[in-house]
């Protein structure tokens, strides 16, 4: 999550929970998904400043715990209005990259109506429901019977439990959820 899409939309998916300085916010981006992919000062400053410039976001001044005062961040009308429009329409690679829809996950219960909730699983289970594989021979993907490097068929016995689980997740929460 160091730079791109997914970090604009953690940032906007938790300033949209509470307004918060950045050093706050950073250590929630890094609870987060810091354990795959810190976040850096260098990418954490540049991607407020370039939400602030698009008026998504406000920053303000107020007084520390200490004598220093601090910059406290808080989401717009407008950066809500982004934030629900990137939920409930989420590009193709936040679908498919599984850090993307995890972070868009978190943020998930923000969109008010279930039905585009409902959505968005749909589109995470068609694609985890498509066949596919780390490695490729004659255009189709290896399976891991057919595999005979043990770590790679490591990765893909991890692969497909992983796959199982979330596919198993995410059709009883589509059917919790309202048809569209």
């Amino acid at each position: 999550m160091a730079s791109g899409g997914d970090l604009s939309l953690t940032i906007l998916g938790f300033l949209n929970e509470r307004p918060m300085h950045g050093y706050e916010l950073k250590a929630r981006l890094t609870a987060l998904t810091g354990h795959l992919r810190p976040v850096s000062d260098g990418a954490l400053y540049p991607a407020i400043s370039r939400l602030e410039a698009k008026g998504l976001v406000e920053r303000h001044e107020e007084a520390g715990a200490a004598a220093a005062r601090r910059q406290v961040l808080t989401l717009t009308a407008q950066g809500r209005e982004e934030l629900l429009r990137r939920l409930r329409e989420p590009g193709d690679l936040d679908i498919s990259d599984q850090t993307r829809f995890f972070a868009l996950l978190t943020f998930l219960s923000a969109l008010p109506d279930r039905a585009d909730q409902a959505r968005v699983l749909r589109r995470r289970l068609a694609f985890l429901e498509a066949p596919a594989s780390f490695f490729y021979e004659g255009g189709r993907p290896v399976r891991i019977k057919d595999e005979p490097d043990p770590y790679r068929r490591g990765m893909l016995e991890i692969a497909r439990a992983s796959s199982r689980a979330e596919k198993e997740w995410l059709r009883q929460r589509v059917e919790e959820l309202p048809e569209p």
